[in-house]
């Protein structure tokens, strides 16, 4: 099912919408001149997850080193803070869900952690959650979202 959202004029970058799509939350987000589409509903805890603060990526190969990716950005629900990637909906270790455990520690280099350089980069690893996402279309100028089941590695397109 294909959904018209708006006016790609009438999203400002930063700006969100949240629609109902078969009994479904759908938050449909512009980040920069890229549209993300993510399902309303945390799988940590089930809140708001559109509701959160949007941010970009920061990626860092160093101490004292960084730059802002303008390829990504995350979703933080509004509950406890759990981080989800707005193009594939993968989570990310949120605030407060630190154990009080203590565990051994160990220096690796960065590339054993992870296969995608972009996580390696960014110093995150993959948490246990991922979120529904959409793909978004922009199509005769208009914000389209498609509800239809596709893969997990979605990227919207303009």
């Amino acid at each position: 099912m294909r959904i018209v959202v708006a006016r790609a004029e009438d999203f400002a970058p930063g700006d969100r919408r949240i629609v109902e799509v078969d009994r479904r939350s759908i938050g449909v987000f512009r980040v920069g001149d890229r549209f993300y589409a993510i399902n309303n509903h945390c799988p940590h805890q089930g809140g708001p997850l559109c509701l959160g603060r949007t941010a970009p990526w920061a990626l860092s190969s160093g101490p004292g080193e960084f730059q802002v990716s303008e390829e990504h950005a995350l979703l933080a629900c509004p509950w406890h803070g759990w981080e989800y990637d707005l193009a594939t909906g993968q989570s990310f270790l949120g605030p407060g869900e630190a154990p009080v455990r203590s565990y051994q520690v160990s220096v690796e280099p960065g590339e054993a952690l992870t296969d995608d350089p972009d996580l390696r980069m960014a110093g995150r690893a993959p948490g246990p959650y991922v979120a529904e996402t959409f793909p978004v279309r922009v199509e005769d100028e208009y914000v389209v979202v498609d509800t239809q089941p596709v893969g997990r590695d979605r990227r919207t397109e303009r």
